[in-house]
Parts: structure tokens; C-alpha cells; sequence
């Protein structure tokens, strides 16, 4: 597989998306610079790049967002995970907070990579044509989220993929009326972060706390953005019901990759 400078350079973009996301202070009910090793989230973070880099190389080699595509960008993506836990030693660090977000970033980078210059809706329709097919070579074992999603028909990763990421799309939607406000960047970044907590069917929420929880997140997301909820209290609330949207913070991750080609 040929790796070329376009590739790579997408590939570093989305780590970059993904290490701002991280950074970003303060989220509710999620890692932030108050508490995380950043030098070894960046380490782990930086282990997905040649991943990402040979995703984007394969799109442009295969062509077109069908069933050969999915299949090697998902072996890529399972060896990606792999890389990127060895990077982190195996502790509950980067690795953890990373996992399951090479699945959009992964599809997304192909998109842009079938796509150059294309825009957001080219290329979150794209990446949603090549989610919709099945991986022939994936382990066939239920996951967490793919029992929850049957159990209570929340439409979890897969299915925001499949719909062509509309919670991407609202979050850069909500990015783009901050700024146009005079809103700071920290500040647009977390309504943006806020904007797709208030409806995304977080099926690890869903997992770890059902539907009370997600519904909590949900509920106190909108009154963040209403003006009823301060921030700090709404992160307090998450943090001492150990509710973390984990989901919403890989999306917003997404949208700053798209947000910064």
C-alpha cells in the first residue's frame, strides 16, 4: 500500500481533532485537562495515525464506497485499536478514552479521501454509503453497544454512521451560529459538544446506566443550552453519577476534523 502525503496529512488532522476534543476544559462528564495525562494521550492518540493514514490511502486506491472498502478499512480499523492499546501499555488511560473513535474518524477520513474538496455533506454521505455495507471479516460477537442497541433500538454508532453522521453535522451547524455570535472558541466548542449530547442515543450511556441515564444527559445538556443549568453544575451531576458521553465526545472529535480541513 502506497501512503502519500495527502493521506498522511489527513490522517494528522483527524489525531489533531480528536487531541482538541481531549483538551478542551471543561466538559461535563468527560476526561479533560483537569485530569488526564496529557502527554500520554497524546502518545496513544498519535498511535492512530498510521491507521488513519492507511484508510485514507485504501479509499483512494479502491475508488468507491462499497463492500470491498468496508471490509479492509475494518481490518485496518481492528488493527488500529490494537496499535493504539500497545502504545498505551494496556492501562485505562488514552486507550480508553480513545476506543471507539477510530470507527468515525476512520470512516470519515475515507470519505474526505474519496472526496477531496468535497463538502461536509459529500463527505458524510459517502462515509455513510460505506458504513451501510457488512464486514464480511469481523469477529461475530456481540459487543455492549450492539446488545443495547437491539434492546432498546437506539441506533448507537453504527446507525449515526449509516445516517451519513447527523450529529457531526448538527454539532458543525452549532459551531458555525456560535462563532457567527462572537462566542469564543472554548465556549462554541462546548455548545457544540452540548448540542450532541441533547439528543445522541449514547448506547454506552445506554450500557453503563440505561435509559435513565442517557435520558439525565440528555435532559441536562438542553438545560445547559436553555440557560437553566450552569456548566459546572451539570459537570458535578455527571461526574457523581459516574455518567460519561463518551459518544458525544467522539463526535465532536469528527466534527473538528471536518471543521479543520
Amino acid at each position: 500500500m502506497v501512503v502519500t502525503r495527502e493521506d498522511e496529512v489527513l490522517a494528522r488532522a483527524a489525531v489533531e481533532g480528536l487531541l482538541a476534543g481531549v483538551e478542551l476544559t471543561p466538559k461535563p462528564g468527560l476526561t479533560d485537562a483537569r485530569e488526564a495525562d496529557l502527554p500520554g494521550l497524546r502518545w496513544s492518540a498519535r498511535a492512530l495515525e498510521p491507521g488513519l493514514a492507511a484508510m485514507a490511502a485504501t479509499a483512494r486506491r479502491v475508488g468507491e464506497p462499497g463492500k470491498a472498502l468496508r471490509g479492509e478499512l475494518g481490518a485496518i480499523g481492528r488493527s488500529t485499536e490494537r496499535s493504539m492499546a500497545r502504545a498505551d501499555g494496556g492501562a485505562d488511560g488514552g486507550a480508553g478514552l480513545h476506543h471507539g473513535a477510530v470507527w468515525p474518524l476512520g470512516l470519515l477520513v475515507a470519505g474526505t479521501a474519496l472526496a477531496p474538496g468535497g463538502t461536509v455533506e459529500e463527505v458524510t454521505g459517502l462515509a455513510g454509503r460505506i458504513a451501510t455495507h457488512p464486514d464480511s471479516r469481523a469477529p461475530r460477537v456481540a459487543t455492549p453497544g450492539s446488545s443495547v442497541s437491539v434492546r432498546y433500538g437506539a441506533a448507537g454508532a453504527r446507525g449515526e454512521a449509516r445516517a451519513g453522521f447527523p450529529h457531526v453535522r448538527r454539532a458543525l451547524a452549532a459551531l458555525d451560529t456560535a462563532r457567527r455570535g462572537g462566542a469564543r472558541e472554548p465556549e462554541a466548542l462546548i455548545g457544540a459538544l452540548l448540542t450532541v449530547m441533547t439528543t445522541l442515543q449514547d448506547t454506552g450511556l445506554l450500557h453503563a446506566a440505561g435509559p435513565y441515564g442517557l435520558r439525565e444527559v440528555q435532559d441536562g445538556a438542553r438545560e445547559v443550552v436553555a440557560g437553566d443549568l450552569p456548566l459546572d453544575a451539570f459537570d458535578r451531576r455527571l461526574r457523581e453519577r459516574d455518567l460519561h458521553p463518551r459518544g458525544s465526545g467522539h463526535l465532536l472529535a469528527a466534527a473538528l476534523f471536518l471543521d479543520a480541513r
